[in-house]
């Protein structure tokens, strides 16, 4: 397989753009994305987009965006993995550079969720696990399915809820430096505990907003690179995917993503690192509880110890491991399609060392990871990037 590099990105303001429709918010990224790399949109043959959809009237938005900024003719395709479509949109791009049928491939994730009413929204998400079985006859929701994890992770290791707090007031401090966050308000641990209760012990300011926006990056074999004159290409180490069951109750226990640990020790086999070498990462924190648990399934930290790394600040800028310093899902926004996507995008930035002086890591090794979970833990992408 050749060596990829991603050589631009582009993102859109995450929130509700009641202001632009889907392709609009498509066109905003993937333009962004191609001035950045410097190459015309007729140089692109490949196209993959990540998009859940169900929620916006654009049902084929690779053929509309594609038509939109003018990529006539290109391969297109629709990728869908829940939360992580816009990874699987990027991991289709990569294994299309890789394989050399493609020296130029382009990744977009694109969502319109506010255009449905946000009961309807909430039954959408909830329809990501087990339908029938545990939506349809227990009523399970989306913040109730992490909500099993909360309380298991609680009973086993004595985790608190003001430890859940705790990554919500470092998620918001950092969106409040990131101007394409949806949430630019910095808040405190009781803010967040006096919050509405959602599903016991996750409160409002435990759950990730129901967002618009796109994101998209360009890929390049390194003989493009090279061709192009890219002065700072961010290389794509390793990749690894993974998946769980559809039934939560056909899993062993509640106290991590089995998915998130084999889709990381892929991804760090392929690089060639270990977790103590990464210096910043984009993990999936749809609820407070998924990033304490992302601390440990990528091996931050030992299990049980996620609580600890947060309390110490171990996750913020001028600790062990930044975690999320444009906000995350939590308050950058999670327009299910894009989240992927602007992942890579933040990264590379922080890569290349272009995002706001308030909220850049501080880099020696260069190495970067970026975490992606679709529904509970039923899809995984880790991908590793290095400069």
């Amino acid at each position: 397989m050749r060596e990829v590099a991603v050589i631009g990105v582009g993102q859109t303001r995450f929130g509700k753009r009641r202001d632009a429709s889907l392709s609009e918010l498509a066109v905003d990224a993937l333009r962004e994305a191609l001035i950045d790399a410097g190459i015309e949109n007729r140089e692109v043959k490949f196209l993959s987009v990540g998009n859940f959809g169900l929620s916006s009237e654009d049902i084929t938005p690779a053929v509309i965006a594609a038509e939109q900024v003018g990529m006539h003719g290109a391969a297109l395709m629709r990728c869908e993995a829940a939360c992580a479509s816009g990874s699987a949109a990027f991991y289709a791009a990569w294994m299309a550079v890789s394989s050399g049928l493609y020296d130029l491939a382009v990744a977009l994730g694109v969502e319109k969720m506010t255009e449905v009413e946000t009961p309807t929204m909430i039954e959408i998400l909830g329809r990501a696990g087990s339908y029938f079985w545990e939506f349809h006859d227990f009523g399970l929701t989306f913040p109730a399915y992490y909500a099993l994890y909360a309380t298991a992770h609680m009973k086993k290791f004595g985790t608190t809820e003001e430890d859940l707090a705790l990554v919500a007031v470092k998620n918001h401090k950092y969106g409040a430096r990131n101007p394409k966050a949806q949430f630019q308000n910095e808040i405190t641990v009781e803010d967040v505990l006096s919050s509405r209760m959602i599903a016991w012990p996750l409160k409002l300011y435990d759950c990730c907003p129901i967002s618009d926006g796109a994101a998209a990056v360009v890929l390049a074999s390194k003989d493009k690179v090279r061709e192009l004159g890219i002065d700072a290409p961010v290389w794509v180490k390793g990749v690894g995917v993974s998946s769980d069951t559809s039934t939560m109750g056909n899993r062993p226990d509640f106290l991590g993503l089995r998915s998130s640990r084999e889709a990381s020790k892929i991804a760090y086999k392929m690089a060639r690192v270990e977790p103590k070498d990464i210096e910043v990462a984009e993990v999936h924190d749809c609820f407070t509880i998924a990033e304490i648990l992302a601390y440990e399934d990528l091996g931050f930290c030992k299990k049980g110890e996620g609580a600890k790394l947060i309390r110490q600040g171990e996750t913020e800028i001028g600790g062990r491991i930044p975690v999320n310093v444009d906000g995350g899902l939590k308050a950058k926004g999670h327009p299910l399609g894009a989240t992927g996507i602007s992942m890579i995008a933040e990264l590379t930035k922080q890569l290349r060392e272009e995002v706001e002086p308030n909220r850049q890591a501080p880099l020696r090794r260069y190495l970067a990871l970026a975490h992606n979970v679709g529904g509970t833990g039923q899809y995984c992408y880790v991908t590793i990037l290095g400069r």
